[in-house]
């Protein structure tokens, strides 16, 4: 892939809005280096002072609710008490409730200038926020999410959304986002699959390390959410167990934290709610200490999933209380209990009783005292109020919105109808239609906040499918009804929709989800399902339609895939589009009129069913079933399927007869576009180990370019793969290369429209952090 450069800590002149008016001499407020001086605040700090910096505050109110079980945890006191001591994170200023930016922002300007002036080691506060989607506030740009990045196959766009977020986030002081999600898709029915990228590790990896590289160059320090193991939670249920073997975990969850940690250089890691095999991630120290730090060799700051540490006694039963739920903690490596301190304010009172060694503690806050460094904090005056407005959702923000909306969205399905012909009259139908809350995902302000403040409005200009259509299309030739609501059992607008459907030449039915928390939704966290049929009456709705004999093209608005195999036979066309952001509506009726030739490739499979998940196209052999089982899990649009309004050949792949067990691959192919229009393929190598000590996928991808190419235009795409993307765990549980034949080809998961074969030669290989996984590619 093309790789983005970034620099970790750099801050754009100008951007800084809430000036921590940072020295540009060695030492402003002392002569010692960076360490010198952080071993100097430990040494004079009291136990009270040293919790005080592993702790967060939330300042909220009743009734707002974002968080798991949430109200078990009451705050009582005041942050001006709560912070005499100082603090380590102030959580969400700006992402709790509907606040003016520019009013907010001189808030945390007076409250920082007061921890510096007014505590005796005037050291101020980390200030963090949802960033997801975009920043996580109100009148902030909001951006397609997780799964529709990884449908674009585009890692140095979202490297410039990242970029662009963390422009606003330094603007209003913040200093470190909680994305991204690398959770590894593994079963469609679990709510969070729309804050996630896709069910290939590689593709996650490379997505979200583009993501790191891009927020922190705006001196933002990225988190790693959820380390590891949220995704593989049993029937796809919120906290459920998790019962991934060994090398699942090393092989498939573990790799794009890799990626993100040693390629990327993030600098925070947020352990997740998970239990494997009986033992939680918040209090296992061969993930937080033996993986991350003496594996991998991280040196930043481990942050808790909000109450997670509280968890261990309310949830998973280890702790018999918060001070024991602090000390497994804190002993397995979360440096910072966020969003507040219901556990480790706990600490000091241990640290007397013996019950926890203080080693411990300085542990913790010698790596939250080098972050602050690193973060100019400890250098910080506030000298000089912020002044002036804040624009946070800018036109250079909504054109980068645009452009990932359009790349994202994949054509399906399409039996010649779209792009829909001029002056053709239109029926717009659905439930999604003229809903700007459809757009967005779980972790946008509009549906994760907004829904506590009914009479707010969105502060952000949010055309609705129904809107964009009638502009792209002339309002006078189009027609408009709900036909029923998302998830309820209402079919009293199914005649209209009937009648408005036979009025017209076309019906777009827009279907799909609603984002929400906690079952407020149909998708989201804490909204899982059992039913990969579309919620509510929605396919009773088509299946009216249909029955007009209309040409029915239906539109997907949603977080997760749904088994809509039948859709693909009987519909016109089918368009997926996951919440594609606050331009997304424009980017739906650009690929409807043809204005935008749709080059979106699926990075999840469809489902065949609920009943056949949890289903990867990362199975072995035995994992399809079909000589074996009268039921087939076959997916009806494979992983990497995405269809165009041009057409694209494939001619010439080359690969070496053998190739180095510890060397690279280097594949060409020739692609051409053979149709009449412009247009974008997604290039995609895949591979097949033939035999191998333990079982291997029976296909993987192996790298991937995107490539822009008028009519007629060829270019040769030259991929280098090094074997490491062919590692594995052994039987020894031992990473490593072994030699043998592999199958190359380009197309699909599923599809080969170009096939060769190599060999790998040689011993086999020990993988090591060192060895490079990333595939490069050129285009010439």
């Amino acid at each position: 892939m093309t790789e983005v450069r970034a620099t970790a800590g750099e801050v754009a002149p100008g951007q800084n809005h809430l000036n921590h008016d940072r020295p540009q001499g060695p030492e402003r407020r002392g002569t010692q280096d960076g360490e010198t001086r952080v071993q100097d605040l430990l040494s004079r700090m009291t136990v009270e002072e040293k919790v005080a910096q592993l702790v967060g505050f939330w300042e909220k109110e009743d009734g707002e609710t974002v968080a798991p079980l949430q109200g078990e945890f009451s705050d009582t006191a005041r942050l001006e008490d709560f912070s005499r001591h100082g603090l380590g994170h102030l959580t969400r200023t700006y992402g709790t409730r509907p606040v003016d930016p520019t009013v907010r922002a001189a808030w945390l300007w007076k409250f920082q200038s007061d921890l510096v002036a007014n505590t005796r080691l005037g050291i101020p506060a980390i200030v963090h926020e949802e960033c997801l989607t975009g920043l996580s506030a109100w009148r902030a740009a909001t951006f397609p999410t997780p799964l529709a990045w990884g449908a674009a196959f585009d890692p140095d766009l979202v490297a410039e959304m990242a970029s662009a977020i963390g422009t606003s986030m330094r603007a209003l002081g913040i200093h470190q986002g909680l994305a991204p999600v690398l959770d590894v898709i593994r079963d469609p029915r679990w709510g969070r699959v729309e804050e996630c990228i896709a069910e290939d590790p590689y593709l996650v990896g490379t997505i979200g390390t583009a993501y790191i590289r891009g927020l922190q160059s705006q001196g933002v320090h990225a988190t790693l959410k959820h380390f590891v193991g949220y995704s593989a939670s049993r029937a796809g249920r919120n906290f459920a167990p998790v019962h991934a073997g060994p090398r699942e975990v090393a092989d498939v969850l573990l790799p794009p934290f890799e990626m993100a940690l040693l390629d990327g250089g993030a600098r925070s890691v947020m352990h997740s709610y998970a239990e494997i095999d009986g033992v939680p991630v918040a209090a296992d120290p061969a993930m937080l200490t033996g993986v991350l730090r003496e594996r991998w060799g991280f040196d930043g700051v481990v942050v808790a999933d909000y109450f997670g540490v509280a968890f261990l006694r309310l949830l998973h039963h280890i702790a018999g209380d918060h001070t024991e739920a602090a000390v497994l903690a804190l002993t397995a490596g979360v440096d910072i209990e966020l969003p507040t301190g219901d556990a480790y304010l706990m600490l000091p009172e241990a640290v007397r009783q013996g019950k926890v060694d203080e080693a411990l503690l300085d542990r913790a806050v010698l790596r939250v005292l080098r972050q602050k460094s690193d973060l100019g904090l400890l250098d910080a005056t506030f000298a000089e109020e912020p002044t002036g407005e804040v624009d946070l959702d800018p036109p250079g923000h909504r054109a980068i919105a645009r452009r990932l909306a359009e790349r994202s969205i994949v054509l399906v399905a399409n039996q010649g109808t779209l792009p829909l012909a001029p002056g053709r009259s239109v029926a717009v139908i659905g439930p999604n239609t003229d809903l700007p809350s459809a757009l967005f995902g779980c972790y946008s302000f509009v549906n994760h906040v907004l829904p506590q403040y009914p009479d707010v409005e969105p502060g952000i200009e949010v055309p609705t499918v129904l809107d964009a259509v009638r502009a792209e299309f002339g309002a006078d030739l189009v027609s408009w009804t709900p036909g029923c609501g998302v998830d309820d059992d209402d079919r009293s607008g199914f005649a209209q929709a009937v009648a408005t459907a036979a009025a017209a030449e076309v019906a777009v039915l827009v279907v799909g989800d609603r984002a929400g928390l906690f079952g407020r939704g149909t998708v989201g966290e804490g909204c899982d399902t059992d039913d990969l049929e579309l919620p509510g009456v929605q396919r009773d709705l088509v299946e009216a339609v249909l029955a007009t004999g209309t040409p029915v093209v239906l539109v997907l608005l949603t977080g997760r895939p749904y088994a809509i195999g039948w859709a693909l036979e009987r519909c016109a066309a089918v368009v997926q589009a996951f919440f594609p952001g606050e331009e997304g509506a424009a980017a739906i009726a650009g690929v409807l009129s043809g204005r935008v030739n749709p080059s979106g490739r699926l990075p999840v499979s469809l489902p065949r069913s609920a009943g056949a998940q949890p289903y990867s196209y990362l199975h072995p052999a035995l994992g399809e079933g079909n000589e074996v089982t009268n039921l087939s899990v076959t997916s009806p649009a494979p992983f990497g399927h995405g269809l165009s309004y041009t057409t694209f050949a494939y001619s010439e792949l080359t690969v070496p007869a053998t190739v180095p067990s510890d060397g690279a691959l280097v594949a060409t192919v020739r692609v051409t576009n053979t149709g009449t229009v412009v247009g974008d393929e997604v290039v995609q190598l895949y591979g097949h180990d033939l035999v191998a000590s333990v079982t291997r996928p029976v296909a993987q991808l192996l790298g991937y370019r995107r490539v822009r190419l008028e009519p007629g235009q060829t270019v040769t795409v030259e991929l280098t793969v090094p074997t490491t993307r062919l590692a594995f765990s052994d039987r020894a549980l031992n990473r490593v290369v072994e030699p043998g034949d592999v199958e190359i080809w380009v197309g699909t998961s599923a599809q080969r429209l170009a096939q060769g074969r190599t060999t790998l030669v040689g011993q086999t290989v020990p993988v090591t952090n060192d060895s490079q996984r990333w595939t490069t590619a050129e285009v010439r």
